[in-house]
C-alpha cells in the first residue's frame, strides 16, 4: 500500500493505478485545470445544451438522477437556471425501513424551487432480499442498490426519449477510477464501467426465488439500446471550476438543504452533508475502509488538500480521527432490517476485512498497519 505523494490517496482504490512519479491521477487532473481553456469547454458546454434543446421530443430537454442531497439541488438548479433547460428529474428512493424523514424534506424542497419529478420505488420485498445477499455475498449490501441506482436514469431517459442526461462528477478524474473513462472528460457513457456496477451484470441478483422480471429495476441498459436512442450521459462537473463536496454541500444549504447532526465519529463525516436520505452508507464506508484502507474523511481531505485549504499533517490527523468510524445504531439498524443479528454483522464483515492493511483484535475492532500518509 502505497499513498500518493501530493494528497492521501491510496493505491488501493479499485481501477486507480498512480503515475510513475507516485501522484494519484486526481491530483493529476486537478493540476491540469490549471491550463484548461475554460472557453472552449463552455463551447462544448453550449453545444451539449443544443443538442439537448434539438431532441426535445417529450417537453423535457434534459434528465437528472436526483436525492435531494448537496450535488444534485445544486446541479438541477444550475441546468434550469444558468443553461435555461426545462430538466425532468428522476430519483430512486429507498423503501420506507431505510429513507429518512431528512432525505423525503430534501427531495421536497427540490421539487418545490420548480421541477417535475418522476419518483422510482422498486419492490421493498425484493430490495430488501437483494441487500441481505448482496451484504452475505459480497459484504456489500449496495452492491444491488446502485444497480437500480444507476439504472432508473438512462432506463427512463429511453422511455421519455430524452437522450441528454447530465451527471454530477466524472469519477475518473475526480478520484481517479480510470474505468469510466470514456472519449473525453464529460462523456458518462462508460458509467456501466465502474467498480460497484461490475459492467451492469445483474445474474448474481437471480436465483430460484427472485427472477429477471422481478428486477428490471436493476437492469442498466446494454450499450445497443443506449445507442438506439442516441443516450449521452454528460457529466456536469467537468464544466464547472469549483465542484467539491464542500462547495456543493454550502450552496445547497443556502437554499434550504437539510444535514446532518451526528457527531462526526458517529457518521464518518465532520461536515453532516453526505448520505441526507438513509442512514446505511454510514456502516457501508467503514466497511469500505476495512477493505482497502481508506473511506469518506480521505475523500474530503484530499480535495481540501488539492485546494490548498489544509496541510498534509492535519489531512492526517482527520483521517486517522474519523476514517472507518460508524455509530453502533446504525450497524444494528441494518442488522434488524435484514433480520441478523449484530454478531453476524461482524462475523460477515470479518471475512472481507483486509488482513494485509489491519490487525484484528477481536471481532469488530481492527488496528491499521499502515501509516497514514505513508503506506506499508
Amino acid at each position: 500500500m502505497k499513498f500518493c505523494k501530493s494528497c492521501l490517496q491510496p493505491d488501493t482504490r479499485p481501477n486507480t493505478v498512480f503515475h510513475s512519479d507516485g501522484i494519484c491521477p486526481a491530483c493529476k487532473y486537478h493540476e491540469s485545470l490549471k491550463y484548461v481553456d475554460w472557453e472552449e469547454r463552455q463551447k462544448e458546454l453550449t453545444a451539449i445544451v443544443e443538442f439537448g434543446k434539438a431532441n426535445n421530443r417529450s417537453g423535457y430537454d434534459c434528465i437528472i438522477g436526483v436525492s435531494g442531497g448537496k450535488d444534485s439541488l445544486r446541479q438541477a438548479l444550475f441546468v434550469k437556471e444558468r443553461l435555461k433547460m426545462k430538466p425532468l428529474l428522476v430519483c430512486l428512493s429507498y423503501p420506507p425501513e431505510q429513507v429518512t424523514e431528512r432525505g423525503v424534506d430534501n427531495l421536497s424542497n427540490m421539487i418545490n424551487q420548480g421541477f417535475d419529478c418522476i419518483t422510482v420505488n422498486p419492490a421493498p420485498a425484493i430490495w430488501k432480499s437483494l441487500k441481505k445477499k448482496g451484504f452475505l455475498q459480497y459484504t456489500n449490501s449496495f452492491r444491488s442498490t446502485e444497480l437500480a441506482l444507476f439504472s432508473s436514469v438512462p432506463k427512463l431517459a429511453i422511455a421519455y426519449q430524452i437522450p441528454l442526461i447530465w451527471w454530477g462528477e466524472n469519477s475518473a478524474l475526480q478520484v481517479g477510477e480510470s474505468s469510466v473513462m470514456g472519449k473525453t472528460g464529460s462523456d458518462g457513457n462508460n458509467l456501466r464501467k465502474m467498480n460497484t456496477l461490475n459492467g451492469g451484470d445483474i445474474t448474481w441478483l437471480l436465483s430460484d426465488e427472485v427472477k429477471k422480471n422481478q428486477v428490471l429495476q436493476y437492469c442498466y441498459p446494454s450499450p445497443e439500446e443506449m445507442d438506439q436512442a442516441n443516450l449521452r450521459i454528460t457529466f456536469l462537473g467537468y464544466f464547472w471550476k469549483d465542484w467539491s463536496l464542500v462547495n456543493n454541500g454550502v450552496f445547497s444549504i443556502l437554499r434550504g438543504l437539510e444535514i446532518r447532526n451526528e457527531k462526526p465519529w458517529e457518521i464518518g463525516d465532520p461536515l453532516g452533508i453526505t448520505s441526507l436520505d438513509e442512514d446505511f452508507v454510514t456502516f457501508n464506508q467503514m466497511i469500505k475502509y476495512l477493505k482497502y484502507g481508506f473511506g469518506r474523511i480521505t475523500d474530503y481531505v484530499n480535495e481540501d488538500l488539492r485546494n490548498g485549504l489544509i496541510t498534509r499533517e492535519e489531512g492526517i490527523d482527520l483521517v486517522k480521527k474519523f476514517d472507518g468510524t460508524c455509530s453502533p445504531k446504525y450497524i444494528e439498524k441494518f442488522s434488524n432490517y435484514i433480520g441478523i443479528t449484530v454478531e453476524e454483522f461482524w462475523l460477515q464483515v470479518d471475512q472481507s476485512v483486509n488482513t494485509e492493511l489491519f490487525e484484528k483484535k477481536k471481532l469488530g475492532e481492527y488496528i491499521p498497519k499502515f501509516e497514514v500518509g505513508i503506506g506499508l
